[in-house]
């Protein structure tokens, strides 16, 4: 054995807590699959020496499979004036083993990814192995290590690829020479960091280490029907199934305790309620087999929902929920949200575009609100639907309150119109924004893809109240009037709101409770391909 004490430590104290008092401990750790050994402060001495430009241009000669890091290296080293960076007089500094630790731990943050070359740093950490790497080899892959880190954990996939995968909310934008700079000053950042990652990311964390542990316990557990004869579920039904659910209920905490009852009672219907609301289900008591085969879905799929879900909690801008005002809409949940203050002001279901004609993920700012709408037709719509009624009925136009304008057709003002009582603009070349529908009987439906592209608000004057409640220019029985359909009025907005549109089909709210939606537009499908190409995703 090397000369060393062990110290037993938990990998989610926050890493404030250690203390290292000498360049010789040895740490012994738990994490959910196997209990390890590393020794994370090298007892190996160094001597001072200096990076140059030639020296890093050398030395990815030396390990050409970390290229694609070079660019980034070149920029610590010309911020930090070219001196060593990972080492405290002659050993490696006590950051730097913090750091492989969190590289040792990287399936933690839902990442799959193995650094090239990691064999040899794993060796920098063995005090068993004495062929030791010339220091500047050492320096130069610490380097690569944070920026491999820093790429994985606080990047994810670059700008170019997303807007190839169809995803053009704003690009986050970081310097991986200042987060260094800040996590060597406060290394408990490297365990959470608003600053660095979208609040929703740690949530999401969390739930992800709660159901590796239900699959390493074998947990979660399949429930058993006779497909061929399979009848509804419902209050006060029994059966083997029904004391499966109940179990499966208790492990993923929409039940807080197990009775083992078969029989679906008044406590096991209160946690159906629970389940459905958190998968954006209709909210009744029956279980259809529908719900039964979600619920026999693999556990590993709902982790591998989670991870794409981090994946892309690492895209967006940390500075989105500091906004003091916003609307966000989740296209797989089909529901938007208007917040301010850090309050929701309001909450509504949704419903978007066809697979035909999906709503495009991206950003805008409201700037305008348009009650008693005229609707424009899309040239589209015109070339692929009217024209052929038209030619099938010659009042088709008249008929549906239409009228020729310039050369377009536009629906008139009213309570039948396509965009309903009220449309909430935000100027985009997609021509796509927010809107009422007269079709609410649309909203009954669990998948909610029906329109053109646009979205289509069930609480649309909800909303447009919520926005200029404050407003003194706009009291309600102006909008009211507003909205009686006989005309189009436009209301400037003093402040212009941020509107994103994303796609996640996962998604925790604020008292911890994970929701999981479908994947619509078959986007975890692309994502996960994208990520894990030797791996394959079951839809």
């Amino acid at each position: 054995m090397r000369n060393s004490t062990s110290v037993s430590v938990i990998i989610a104290v926050s890493f404030l807590m250690f203390s290292f008092k000498s360049s010789s401990k040895e740490i012994s750790i738990k994490n959910d699959k196997t209990e390890s050994e590393y020794v994370f402060v090298s007892k190996k001495t160094f001597f001072k020496t200096t990076v140059d430009v030639e020296t890093i241009n050398q030395f990815y000669g030396k390990y050409p499979k970390l290229k694609k890091y070079q660019n980034d290296v070149l920029d610590l080293y010309k911020k930090k004036e070219y001196k060593l960076i990972w080492y405290d007089d002659k050993s490696v500094s006590e950051f730097g083993s913090l750091l492989y630790h969190k590289v040792r731990l990287l399936s933690d943050q839902g990442v799959k990814a193995t650094m090239p070359y990691m064999d040899l740093v794993d060796d920098v950490f063995n005090e068993n192995v004495t062929a030791d790497l010339p220091q500047i080899d050492t320096e130069l892959l610490l380097s690569n290590m944070y920026v491999f880190y820093a790429s994985n954990v606080y990047s994810g996939v670059d700008a170019s690829t997303l807007k190839k995968i169809g995803w053009f909310l704003p690009a986050k934008t970081i310097s991986y020479a200042k987060i260094l700079d800040s996590l060597m000053v406060d290394p408990g950042r490297l365990n959470k960091d608003e600053n660095l990652l979208y609040g929703q990311y740690y949530k999401l964390q969390a739930v992800l280490k709660k159901y590796r542990t239900i699959e390493k316990n074998n947990q979660w557990k399949k429930i058993d029907i006779d497909s061929a004869n399979y009848k509804d579920l419902k209050p006060f039904d029994s059966g083997v199934a029904i004391k499966q659910i109940r179990e499966r209920l208790f492990v993923v905490g929409d039940l807080a305790q197990d009775s083992k009852r078969d029989v679906y009672d008044e406590e096991m219907m209160a946690g159906i309620l629970k389940y459905k609301k958190r998968y954006g289900l209709k909210l009744n008591y029956t279980l259809t087999r529908e719900h039964i085969d979600q619920m026999n879905e693999p556990i590993g799929n709902r982790i591998k929902t989670i991870m794409l879900n981090m994946e892309r909690c690492r895209w967006i801008p940390t500075n989105l929920a500091q906004a003091s005002e916003y609307i966000m809409v989740n296209i797989p949940s089909f529901r938007l949200v208007y917040v301010k203050n850090g309050k929701y002001e309001l909450v509504s279901d949704v419903f978007v575009g066809t697979r035909m004609t999906e709503t495009v993920i991206f950003s805008g700012n409201m700037d305008r609100i348009v009650f008693s709408p005229y609707w424009y037709v899309p040239q589209s719509i015109i070339k692929n639907e009217l024209k052929l009624k038209m030619a099938e009925d010659k009042n088709y136009l008249a008929d549906h309150n239409m009228e020729w304008n310039g050369g377009n057709v536009r629906q008139k003002p009213g309570p039948k119109n396509s965009l309903g009582l009220v449309k909430f603009m935000f100027p985009n070349p997609n021509d796509i924004y927010l809107h009422d529908t007269p079709a609410k009987s649309l909203f009954e439906f669990e998948k909610r893809i029906f329109s053109h592209g646009c979205i289509n608000v069930k609480e649309a004057k909800g909303l447009a109240l919520a926005i200029l409640k404050d407003d003194p220019d706009w009291p309600v029985d102006k909008i009211d009037q507003a909205m009686s359909g006989e005309k189009e009025t436009t209301c400037k907005l003093k402040t212009k709101i941020p509107i994103y549109i994303g796609y996640f089909t996962a998604w925790v709210s604020d008292d911890g409770e994970i929701g999981f939606y479908p994947d619509v537009y078959d986007r975890d499908v692309q994502l996960y391909k994208l990520l894990y190409s030797d791996t394959v995703v079951s839809k």
